[in-house]
């Protein structure tokens, strides 16, 4: 098996140079050349042909983000974002970037190695795998805005996503009403990032959006995002409705927070008034909880091939049974109202 070709773009020399000193270690990696700015980034891309290129947003001569949005429809090419603590990320996957780990604030070698093998690294594997083609597949819906037919105030949408599942989202939740009932979602995201990706969210459509916090009520017309980090995301039954609890806990599939953890509490709290809808990612974190909401009497949505950035939490969910409707990522807000209206 050919190596992964990566092509570093950093104006920092000395993390520049960890990063060539640490990829080149996994035997996978392969790194082709080093830039300090898009104009050299973009010669190499030419000459080297990479399979992947990391990027970090603060460069000179021409932002990260101005160099993605010339870049991506000229060469398509799967890009991992390297950023600090910053809603320019948001700006680079819309952008076209296939992900983002966030800069590590470290005060050792040893930190940052980890964090570039543990970490980055990963993103750099499973970003050569995604459909460059889809990142920027997001249709605007058209025919009327669906409606429901009666208020479900004691109903659950639940959403799952990882790679390339920012973009998914938003796609899907712009198209939701105030009619909608109170949804709950794990985005796999590095801490800090989910409370800016909410208040983006909360700015650019019609439902309220924040980061979760134990006790917050799921209403309808609102959304609850799961906060990265090392906390899981729990839905309660309450006399009246939910609420949410988010607690510290061991990583499930590899994530905290982890959509199985999530979609299995929707099947034992909320059960068949509840819709599960899982979106583009890597690996099979929410597969088991989709098919346990499914058997509870749930609806369940699960993202096409054919849109999905990576088909693969959708695909295992497929496998095991646990999706009712594979859906183009445009059909699946219409696909929820349907949905809802027959319960």
């Amino acid at each position: 098996m050919q190596p992964i070709r990566v092509l570093i773009v950093e104006d920092s020399i000395v993390f520049r140079e960890l990063l060539v000193q640490n990829l080149s270690r996994d035997p996978a990696i392969q790194v082709v050349a080093t830039a300090k700015d898009p104009f050299e980034a973009r010669d190499d891309i030419l000459k080297y042909k990479p399979d992947v290129m990391t990027l970090d947003v603060e460069l000179p001569r021409m932002s990260g983000i101005e160099f993605l949005r010339k870049l991506i429809p000229q060469y398509p090419l799967p890009v991992v974002v390297i950023s600090s603590l910053s809603d320019k990320v948001f700006d680079a996957m819309n952008a076209g970037a296939v992900d983002f780990v966030a800069k590590p604030a470290v005060s050792s070698r040893a930190q940052l190695e980890d964090f570039i093998k543990n970490e980055l690294l990963v993103k750099i594997k499973i970003a050569s795998t995604a459909k460059i083609s889809n990142i920027k597949k997001t249709v605007m819906m058209q025919g009327q805005q669906q409606q429901l037919n009666v208020h479900k105030n004691n109903h659950i949408v639940a959403i799952g996503a990882s790679t390339g599942g920012t973009e998914a989202i938003f796609s899907v939740v712009k198209e939701y009403g105030t009619d909608i009932p109170g949804i709950v979602c794990v985005q796999h995201m590095p801490p800090g990032f989910t409370a800016m990706y909410a208040k983006r969210l909360n700015d650019q459509c019609r439902i309220q959006v924040k980061e979760a916090e134990t006790g917050d009520r799921v209403l309808p017309g609102h959304m609850l995002i799961a906060p990265g980090g090392d906390r899981h995301m729990r839905l309660v039954k309450m006399k009246d409705g939910f609420q949410v609890e988010v607690k510290a806990g061991p990583r499930v599939n590899g994530h905290c927070p982890s959509v199985d953890v999530l979609f299995e509490s929707v099947a034992r709290n909320a059960g068949r008034d509840a819709v599960g809808i899982i979106l583009t990612g890597m690996g099979n974190d929410g597969a088991k909880g989709l098919l346990a909401m499914r058997k509870a009497g749930a609806r369940t949505i699960g993202q096409d091939e054919s849109t999905c950035v990576v088909y693969g939490m959708p695909m295992e969910a497929y496998k095991l049974g646990a999706v009712e409707y594979q859906e183009k990522l445009t059909d699946i807000p219409r696909r929820t109202y349907t949905l809802l209206n027959k319960m």
